[in-house]
Protein backbone atom coordinates (compact mmCIF):
# COMPACT_ATOMS: atom_id res chain seq x y z
CA UNK A 1 0.00 0.00 0.00
CA UNK A 2 1.19 3.48 -0.84
CA UNK A 3 -0.21 6.88 -0.01
CA UNK A 4 1.46 9.69 -1.90
CA UNK A 5 0.74 13.18 -0.56
CA UNK A 6 1.48 16.32 -2.55
CA UNK A 7 0.48 19.95 -2.91
CA UNK A 8 2.19 21.57 0.03
CA UNK A 9 4.16 24.78 -0.24
CA UNK A 10 4.80 28.27 1.05
CA UNK A 11 1.81 30.61 1.15
CA UNK A 12 1.00 33.94 2.76
CA UNK A 13 -1.55 34.38 5.51
CA UNK A 14 -5.02 34.23 4.03
CA UNK A 15 -3.90 32.15 1.08
CA UNK A 16 -5.04 28.73 -0.10
CA UNK A 17 -3.59 25.37 -1.02
CA UNK A 18 -5.02 22.07 -2.16
CA UNK A 19 -3.36 18.93 -0.90
CA UNK A 20 -3.78 15.63 -2.70
CA UNK A 21 -3.17 12.08 -1.58
CA UNK A 22 -3.11 9.33 -4.17
CA UNK A 23 -3.61 5.81 -2.86
CA UNK A 24 -2.57 2.53 -4.41
CA UNK A 25 -2.51 -1.09 -3.34
CA UNK A 26 -5.78 -0.98 -1.42
CA UNK A 27 -9.49 -0.97 -2.16
CA UNK A 28 -9.86 2.77 -1.77
CA UNK A 29 -13.65 2.72 -1.45
CA UNK A 30 -13.32 0.48 1.63
CA UNK A 31 -11.26 2.98 3.59
CA UNK A 32 -11.98 6.06 5.63
CA UNK A 33 -9.43 8.71 4.70
CA UNK A 34 -8.00 11.18 7.15
CA UNK A 35 -5.62 14.10 7.24
CA UNK A 36 -3.36 14.82 10.19
CA UNK A 37 -0.68 17.44 10.74
CA UNK A 38 2.40 17.78 12.87
CA UNK A 39 4.53 20.77 13.77
CA UNK A 40 8.05 20.52 15.20
CA UNK A 41 7.93 19.65 18.88
CA UNK A 42 4.22 18.88 18.82
CA UNK A 43 2.21 15.71 18.61
CA UNK A 44 0.50 14.72 15.41
CA UNK A 45 -3.02 16.09 15.44
CA UNK A 46 -6.20 15.15 13.65
CA UNK A 47 -7.40 17.57 10.96
CA UNK A 48 -10.22 15.91 8.99
CA UNK A 49 -11.73 12.58 8.00
CA UNK A 50 -14.11 11.41 5.29
CA UNK A 51 -16.10 8.22 4.98
CA UNK A 52 -15.73 6.17 1.80
CA UNK A 53 -19.25 6.44 0.36
CA UNK A 54 -21.67 8.50 2.48
CA UNK A 55 -19.79 11.81 2.28
CA UNK A 56 -19.62 11.97 6.07
CA UNK A 57 -16.91 14.40 7.14
CA UNK A 58 -15.52 15.63 10.43
CA UNK A 59 -13.01 18.35 11.24
CA UNK A 60 -11.04 19.54 14.19
CA UNK A 61 -12.51 22.77 15.53
CA UNK A 62 -9.59 24.98 14.52
CA UNK A 63 -10.09 24.30 10.80
CA UNK A 64 -13.88 24.18 10.55
CA UNK A 65 -15.12 26.54 7.87
CA UNK A 66 -11.62 26.92 6.39
CA UNK A 67 -10.60 23.42 5.31
CA UNK A 68 -12.59 21.00 3.16
CA UNK A 69 -11.89 17.31 2.72
CA UNK A 70 -13.12 15.53 -0.38
CA UNK A 71 -12.37 12.35 -2.27
CA UNK A 72 -12.64 10.87 -5.72
CA UNK A 73 -13.04 7.11 -5.44
CA UNK A 74 -12.59 6.68 -9.19
CA UNK A 75 -9.14 8.26 -8.93
CA UNK A 76 -8.24 6.72 -5.53
CA UNK A 77 -7.47 10.20 -4.30
CA UNK A 78 -8.39 12.27 -1.26
CA UNK A 79 -8.02 16.03 -1.17
CA UNK A 80 -7.76 18.69 1.48
CA UNK A 81 -8.53 22.25 0.45
CA UNK A 82 -6.96 24.73 2.83
CA UNK A 83 -8.28 28.29 2.73
CA UNK A 84 -7.87 31.38 4.91
CA UNK A 85 -4.57 29.96 6.04
CA UNK A 86 -2.97 31.17 9.25
CA UNK A 87 0.63 30.90 10.47
CA UNK A 88 -0.53 28.35 13.07
CA UNK A 89 -1.54 26.03 10.21
CA UNK A 90 2.15 25.59 9.39
CA UNK A 91 2.92 21.88 9.68
CA UNK A 92 3.68 18.72 7.79
CA UNK A 93 0.36 17.30 6.60
CA UNK A 94 -0.14 13.56 6.42
CA UNK A 95 -2.88 11.53 4.80
CA UNK A 96 -3.90 8.25 6.35
CA UNK A 97 -6.27 5.36 5.68
CA UNK A 98 -8.27 3.19 8.04
CA UNK A 99 -10.58 0.35 7.15
CA UNK A 100 -14.19 1.41 7.15
CA UNK A 101 -16.44 -0.27 9.71
CA UNK A 102 -20.23 -0.40 9.86
CA UNK A 103 -20.45 1.74 13.00
CA UNK A 104 -17.40 4.00 13.00
CA UNK A 105 -16.41 5.79 16.16
CA UNK A 106 -15.69 9.53 15.93
CA UNK A 107 -13.07 9.16 18.63
CA UNK A 108 -11.28 6.49 16.65
CA UNK A 109 -11.46 8.65 13.54
CA UNK A 110 -9.48 11.28 15.46
CA UNK A 111 -6.86 8.93 16.83
CA UNK A 112 -3.73 8.43 14.76
CA UNK A 113 -3.30 4.95 16.21
CA UNK A 114 -6.53 3.87 14.48
CA UNK A 115 -5.07 4.28 11.00
CA UNK A 116 -3.53 1.44 9.07
CA UNK A 117 -1.56 3.28 6.41
CA UNK A 118 0.21 6.64 6.20
CA UNK A 119 1.57 8.88 3.51
CA UNK A 120 4.96 10.56 3.70
CA UNK A 121 3.75 14.06 4.53
CA UNK A 122 3.72 17.31 2.61
CA UNK A 123 4.93 20.57 4.19
CA UNK A 124 2.65 23.59 4.45
CA UNK A 125 4.26 26.84 5.55
CA UNK A 126 2.18 29.94 6.10
CA UNK A 127 4.07 33.21 6.35
CA UNK A 128 2.75 36.14 8.36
Amino acid sequence: VQLQASGGGLVQTGGSLRLSCAASGLIFSSYRMGWFRQSPGKEREFVAVMSPKTNYTSYTDSVKGRFTISRDNARNTVYLLLTSLKPEDTAAYYCAARKHVTYPSPSRDRSSSSYDYWGQGTQVTVSS
